[in-house]
C-alpha cells in the first residue's frame, strides 16, 4: 500500500464517475431505504456512545474544530429521529445529502491523502465513526463500511480499537445499516457543549451484550520505507446469563501510518515529567 500520488485531473474524474454509479444505485437499485424521522424516542435505549467535539491535534488549527460542530448539527438534523424498520436500510448519505454551503456547511478538517486540509462539510466522520461503534453493539447488520486508509495522528487518549471508525465522503464511501430483526430501531443525536452523542433506541429491551476487540495489531515496515498498522476487529457476544454464545469477526484494517511509530504520546511524555 504505498501511497499513490494522483492528479487534481484524476480525482476529478474518479469522483464524479463513483458519485454518479451510486446515484444510479440509489434510484434504480431496488434498495429499501430508510426515510422516517420521529421526535417520539422508542422507549428502550440498546446501544450508546459518546465523543469529545474538541481534541488538540498536531498542526491542526482548532477554528477547524469549531467549524466541525456546525457542520455536525446540521447533519443531525437528517439522521435525529430516523427510524430503521425491519427489512430497511440507513444510509448515511442519502439522507443527509451532499453537504454544501448552500445548506450552510462550513469549512471542517478533512483528510485527503494521509494528511488534512479545510473542506466545506469537513468534520463529519466523526458522525459516521460514532454511528459504526454504536451499530457493533446491535444486532443489525453493516452492510457497508470503508476503513480510514491513513492512519494520521497518533493515539491520545483512544478508548476503542484502532479501526474502529468508518470514513465517508459523499456519496461514493457510504454508511449503510440494514435491520435484519423483527423490530424497529432508532437513532437519536444530540450535541453538548463537550461530546458528540449517540445511541439506538428500540421497542424491548436489548436481549443480548456485545463487546468490540482487536486481534493481531502489529505494525509493520514497508520495503518502501514506510510503516503501516494492522488488525482485525471481533465482537464477543453475551446472552442475558451472561454466557458467551459467539465470538464474531467484524473486518479487517490496514492503514499508512502518517506519523513515526512507537513514539511516546504526549501523556505519556506527561506523566513520565511529572515523575522525575
Amino acid at each position: 500500500m504505498k501511497p499513490i500520488k494522483r492528479s487534481k485531473l484524476r480525482i476529478k474524474l474518479g469522483t464524479a464517475y463513483y458519485r454518479s454509479r451510486r446515484y444510479v444505485e440509489w434510484y434504480f437499485g431496488g434498495t429499501r431505504f430508510a426515510q422516517k424521522q420521529s421526535s417520539t424516542v422508542l422507549p428502550y435505549k440498546v446501544a450508546s456512545h459518546k465523543t469529545p467535539l474538541l481534541r488538540k491535534l498536531k498542526d491542526v488549527d482548532m477554528w477547524l474544530q469549531h467549524n466541525k460542530i456546525i457542520n455536525l448539527k446540521i447533519a443531525m438534523k437528517r439522521l435525529n429521529g430516523i427510524i430503521i424498520q425491519p427489512g430497511e436500510t440507513f444510509s448515511y448519505w442519502k439522507l443527509i445529502g451532499n453537504p454544501n454551503r448552500r445548506k450552510g456547511y462550513v469549512e471542517g478538517m478533512v483528510l485527503f491523502y494521509g494528511g488534512f486540509k479545510p473542506g466545506i462539510g469537513g468534520g463529519l466522520c466523526q458522525l459516521s465513526n460514532l454511528l459504526y461503534w454504536i451499530t457493533l453493539h446491535t444486532p443489525m447488520q453493516i452492510t457497508e463500511r470503508h476503513r480510514h486508509s491513513y492512519d494520521v495522528f497518533p493515539d491520545s487518549g483512544r478508548s476503542q480499537p484502532f479501526g474502529s471508525g468508518a470514513t465517508c465522503a459523499y456519496n461514493y464511501l457510504d454508511l449503510r445499516i440494514t435491520n435484519p430483526t423483527d423490530r424497529p430501531y432508532q437513532l437519536t443525536l444530540q450535541i453538548t457543549d463537550e461530546f458528540l452523542i449517540g445511541s439506538w433506541n428500540s421497542v424491548v429491551p436489548q436481549e443480548l451484550t456485545y463487546e468490540v476487540y482487536e486481534k493481531e495489531h502489529r505494525i509493520t515496515q514497508e520495503h518502501w520505507g514506510g510503516h503501516m498498522r494492522h488488525n482485525l476487529l471481533y465482537r464477543r457476544v453475551w446472552n442475558q446469563q451472561e454466557e458467551l454464545i459467539d465470538d464474531q469477526y467484524i473486518t479487517e484494517n490496514h492503514a499508512l501510518m502518517m506519523y513515526q511509530p512507537f513514539l511516546k504520546s504526549e501523556n505519556e511524555v506527561n506523566e513520565q515529567q511529572e515523575q522525575a
